[in-house]
This record gives C-alpha cells, sequence and structure tokens, in this order.
C-alpha cells in the first residue's frame, strides 16, 4: 500500500500581510556569563571523516541541551565526562554548574568518536551517548528539585560505532515502562562509489523494563530496527507512545532490518508501458483535416478499402484489420474528400469540414492509435494567445505596477530546491510510510520543543515568512498543524550566515547565532506606548517589531545554542553566556 500524500494547510489568521520589517533597537540585552572550570568535550572532525554529513551531522552539533520540563536549566558534557546542569534562578548570582553524572570510561584516546549527545527522555530520565558506542539510560529523579540526585545508569549497550542520539521518549503501558531511543549512525557503505562513500542509518531501539513481583525493575532490549538512507535528516522524532516515527530528508529512508531480519522491500512500481508507434499522422487548419496512414509493406491501390459517411471513416487493407475506424468527432463533407497514395508507403485522406473553424481535440472519438501534428498556423496563433504570459528577454522595467513574474528580484534563497524534500511517517507496527507531506518548496528552518507531552516542532520557510508546525499523527487529515508564524523570518534567515537558530516556547521572538559572537534576536510585533507615524505614507503606526543584536565577550566558537521565554544561552568552550531576553 503507498502512503497517502498530503500537503501543508497554512492558517491564514496566523499571517501578517501587513508586516513591513523589523526595527533595530538599541536596548541592551543583559548578558551574565560563567566560567567553566573544565572545557567542553568538542569533538574534532578528522580529515578523513570530513563528508557534508559528518559536518552537518557532528560538526554542526548543538552541544547544549535545554531541559523542557525545567525550562530554565541546560545541560552538557565537559572534557573530564561530566554531565554537568545549570539552572537559573537569579542571573545577577549565577552558580557553577553541577555535576550530575560522570562518565565512566576515559574517552580521550579513543580515535573513532564524536561528541557525546544527551536526550532528555522524561522528566525523571535520560538516554546518553558517550560518542564511542555506548548508551545510557540514566534514572534521574525529578530534575527540577532543589537538591539533584545524582543520576544512576539502569541501561548500558555497547551499540557498536560512535552515534548521536537525536530524540527519545518515555511511556508506561500495562505496568510496563518503555523507553524509545532514536541513534543516528554514519557509516562507510563500500557498495556506494557514486557519492561520498558513507551512508545515513537510524536505529531504532526499544527499551523496557522486566520485574518480578517485589524485584528491582531491570531494563533490556525489546526491539531494534535499523533504517538507511542516503542523506542526511533535517527532521527526526518519535511519537510520544512510540508507535510511530516521523522523518523529513531531502532523500527517503526505508527500514532495512527488523529485530535482526530483513525487512521485506516493497515491490518497484512498474515501469511505464512504451506506446507503440502511432499508426496514423493528422493535422488540421480551420477549414480540412489531412490524415496520413501507414501502409502494409507491398499493399497496392486496388487493395484499399476506404468508405466516408458524414460522421464515420473507416480505412484498411484488403485481408488486416482496419487500420482507422469510428466515428468522427465532427462532421464532414464526403464529396468534397479524397485520399491518394504517397510514395507507395502511406495513404493520405483530405477530410473538408462540414463546419469551418473549430479546431478538433481529436479525430476519431476514442482512438488513441494515431498522433496529431501541431501545424505553423496552430503554433503561431498558441504562441500569439500566450504571448502575454511569457517572455525570453528580463522585464525592462521592474518597477512598473505589472502583475508580472520578474527573475531580476529573485535571490538564491528565493530559487526552487533541487532536491525532493519531503516528511514522512513510518507506522510502528508495519514499518512502512503511511502519510508522506511534499516540502519542495519549504526551507528547513530549524526544530524546536514546545510541549514536551507532544513531538518536537519543525519550522518552514513558506515565501518569506517562518512557519512553526506541531506533528500530530493521531490526527491524519491534518498531521501538521500550522501554530505559529516569524513574519519575515525565512528571508532574515537566509540573510545570514548563521550556526544556530531556535525560538521561545511561547513564541514571543526567534534568534539565530553565528559561529562567535553575535546572536541576532527577533521579536513579535508589540503594540507602541507612544503615538509615532509613518513619514513616507503619512499614516500612524500602531505596533513595531523590534530586531536587537547582543555580542558575547568571547573569541571562542559558540558550541551551543538554546532559547527559553526569558533567556538565551549560548555555551563556547570555557564559557556558558546567559543573556536575559524577556523580564516576565
Amino acid at each position: 500500500m503507498s502512503a497517502a500524500q498530503y500537503s501543508l494547510k497554512v492558517n491564514r489568521d496566523l499571517l501578517n500581510p501587513q508586516f513591513e520589517s523589523y526595527r533595530l533597537s538599541l536596548d541592551a540585552i543583559p548578558t551574565y556569563n560563567v566560567e567553566l572550570d573544565a572545557a567542553v568535550e568538542e569533538v574534532k572532525l578528522k580529515h578523513t571523516r570530513y563528508t557534508l554529513e559528518h559536518v552537518r551531522a557532528f560538526g554542526m552539533y548543538n552541544y547544549l541541551h535545554l531541559d523542557p520540563w525545567y525550562e530554565e536549566s541546560v545541560l552538557f558534557v565537559d572534557s573530564k565526562g561530566r554531565v554537568l546542569c545549570l539552572t537559573v534562578t537569579l542571573d545577577t548570582a549565577l552558580g557553577k554548574p553541577r555535576e550530575v553524572f560522570r562518565l565512566p570510561e576515559d574517552l580521550s584516546m579513543v580515535e573513532d568518536r564524536v561528541c557525546p549527545s544527551l536526550s532528555l527522555t522524561s522528566a525523571t530520565w535520560v538516554a546518553l551517548s558517550n560518542g564511542c558506542g555506548r548508551l545510557y539510560l540514566l534514572r534521574t529523579g525529578k530534575r527540577g528539585d532543589s537538591t539533584y540526585m545524582k543520576w544512576e545508569p539502569l541501561f548500558i549497550e555497547d551499540i557498536g560505532g560512535p552515534f548521536t542520539v537525536l530524540h527519545s521518549v518515555s511511556h508506561v503501558q500495562d505496568g510496563v515502562h518503555t523507553m524509545e531511543v532514536l541513534l543516528l549512525h554514519i557509516k562507510e557503505d563500500l557498495e556506494e562509489t557514486k557519492g561520498s562513500g558513507y551512508v545515513q542509518v537510524l536505529e531504532w531501539i526499544t527499551v523496557g523494563s522486566t520485574a518480578g513481583q517485589g524485584q528491582e525493575k531491570t531494563y533490556e532490549v525489546k526491539k531494534r530496527h535499523f533504517l538507511r538512507g542516503r542523506s542526511l535528516p533535517e527532521y527526526a522524532a518519535l511519537e510520544p507512545q512510540g508507535k510511530g516515527l516521523m522523518l523529513a530528508s531531502n532523500k527517503s529512508f526505508v527500514f532495512t532490518d527488523r529485530d535482526g531480519r530483513p525487512v521485506e522491500q516493497p515491490e518497484p512500481e512498474p515501469m511505464e508501458e512504451v506506446k507503440p508507434d502511432p499508426i496514423y499522422f493528422w493535422q488540421q487548419t480551420s477549414e480540412d483535416i489531412t490524415v496520413t496512414v501507414r501502409m502494409p509493406q507491398g499493399a497496392t491501390k486496388k487493395e484499399v478499402c476506404f468508405a466516408l459517411t458524414p460522421d464515420n471513416i473507416s480505412v484498411g487493407i484488403q485481408g488486416f484489420a482496419p487500420l482507422l475506424e469510428g466515428q468522427l468527432h465532427e462532421p464532414v463533407d464526403p464529396e468534397a474528400s479524397t485520399w491518394i497514395i504517397k510514395d507507395d508507403k502511406s495513404l493520405e485522406v483530405t477530410l473538408q469540414k462540414r463546419t469551418e473553424g473549430p479546431m478538433w481535440p481529436e479525430l476519431v472519438v476514442g482512438d488513441r492509435s494515431g498522433e496529431q501534428v501541431i501545424s505553423d498556423e496552430q503554433a503561431a496563433l498558441i504562441h500569439q494567445r500566450l504571448a502575454h504570459l511569457t517572455s525570453d528577454e528580463l522585464d525592462p522595467n521592474p518597477s512598473a505596477n505589472k502583475l508580472l513574474c520578474n527573475t531580476q528580484e529573485l535571490e538564491d534563497c528565493d530559487m526552487p530546491s533541487e532536491q525532493s524534500f519531503s516528511l514522512t511517517y513510518f507506522d510502528g507496527d508495519s514499518l512502512k510510510p503511511t502519510h508522506v507531506v511534499n516540502l519542495a518548496t519549504n526551507q528547513y528552518l530549524f526544530t524546536v520543543l514546545v510541549n514536551p507531552s507532544e513531538m518536537p516542532c519543525i519550522c518552514l520557510r513558506h515565501d518569506v515568512d517562518g512557519l512553526v508546525w506541531q506533528p500530530r499523527p493521531k490526527q491524519p487529515d491534518n498531521m501538521l498543524e500550522h501554530i505559529a508564524t516569524f513574519n519575515a523570518l525565512g528571508f532574515v534567515k537566509a540573510s545570514k550566515r548563521e550556526k544556530f537558530a531556535s525560538c521561545a516556547p511561547d513564541f514571543s521572538y526567534a534568534s539565530l547565532c553565528d559561529c562567535v559572537s553575535l546572536a541576532f534576536i527577533y521579536r513579535q510585533p508589540a503594540p507602541l506606548e507612544t503615538v509615532l507615524f509613518n513619514r513616507k505614507q503619512g499614516r500612524q503606526v500602531s505596533e513595531v517589531a523590534k530586531q536587537q543584536v547582543a555580542r558575547l565577550d568571547s573569541d571562542k566558537q559558540i558550541l551551543g545554542f538554546r532559547a527559553t521565554n526569558e533567556r538565551l544561552f549560548a555555551l563556547t568552550s570555557t564559557k556558558l553566556f546567559v543573556l536575559k531576553v524577556n523580564n516576565n
């Protein structure tokens, strides 16, 4: 069964067609920082793994993790293998990050590794990768308590080869606690000769509790599935109950392995049937129709069987089935119609239309064995009728008030992508795609977790705006719901060379940051306290959208960047910066 195709349904009430631009605000953003007593565990990519996939997956990895259950808490891993957490209560009195867990192994001497990765599975569980192929599932207790508990590893598994934790969820059913973890591997593929030589593999692991009555729960792997693709996923997340997987990528992924058994691949779609050569060709003018019928080799004039009435025609050769037979599209004049044999190879029939003027869409009703040839007269007429819609030249006056598509005004970011970007939902039981949303015209901007009980949201560019979409797999007719809009953010992002992008969970602002020291903040339009007039148009302005720029006091590369409703967090190898954006 093929996947159902869906399109995005934009909520017009969330669009602002009157939006003009952002106004630069010089209001200072209070910025604070914490000196780290050990550097962040930054892993440099080796030249042997410096493909585009490795750079995007590991070189652009966000080292800072926001705790969605306790919003003003961020976590990261330092070079000592410590998982550190900073919870902000008072910006002017930032404490030191607390150690909540320490990786037991020394990773500094391991050659084949990536940066450690973290996923906040639930309010009391965390999934952690050491970057070298080992997965930890940690029971944390309630992380929002004032007294932090040391995290307790209840499940440790050597996966094999370095990987990154993309997403994880936790759920309980019939008293069984289950955790679903999604991992990303980039593996060398010896069969890949045209591309980079690497393939992207997603590993979906299901870990469940097993315990008898009165015994301590233990955890073991219940399911293990693998997906394979030729491009890095822009978005990958599991459904809250682990019943499905949603994936956005430029090239399709397929499940290849279910618990060690190969997954049967769907049969390839049948090839398009080759259309046989036409038996006859026909062309027309406003007055007559000329039909050229192919004759069998060696046929003579005496063997031609020709019959014509005002409404029907029959052309054939003795001993053969009729070559052309059936009801004509419109009546003709039989007495003014003729036929001749040309070059002993074809029979040419001239039919006189009884009604001059109208062009026929077909010669014989329902017959598809012939092919119409467009005459020069018809081609010239068609070009003349469509001349106002197309042009081979650039618009000589692009500023004129005309409804034209002017390529002079297009920028590189406005050109359609050559790749087939799509979002696919895979059913967890059948492992087959059930819903596909075509995103070919929508550039991916960023992913943000708005509600920890739901799947992460995806922000896509629509025209110049950035639209935030909430995946809702239980609503197949509206699987992506448009819940917020950032005006002109798509255009703004295309003009920046940012490393990270995010937004506040309440959508009060969006933010971009570059590789080193700048953070750009774009606020939603807000009412003005004073009267302001547009000098060009002479009208009163009721609201203004502000843009602010914050500079970090650091020359180190930004490794992590997260946004909350009140603050922005930026992580370098030696400092953690806290920017007070809103006073809620």
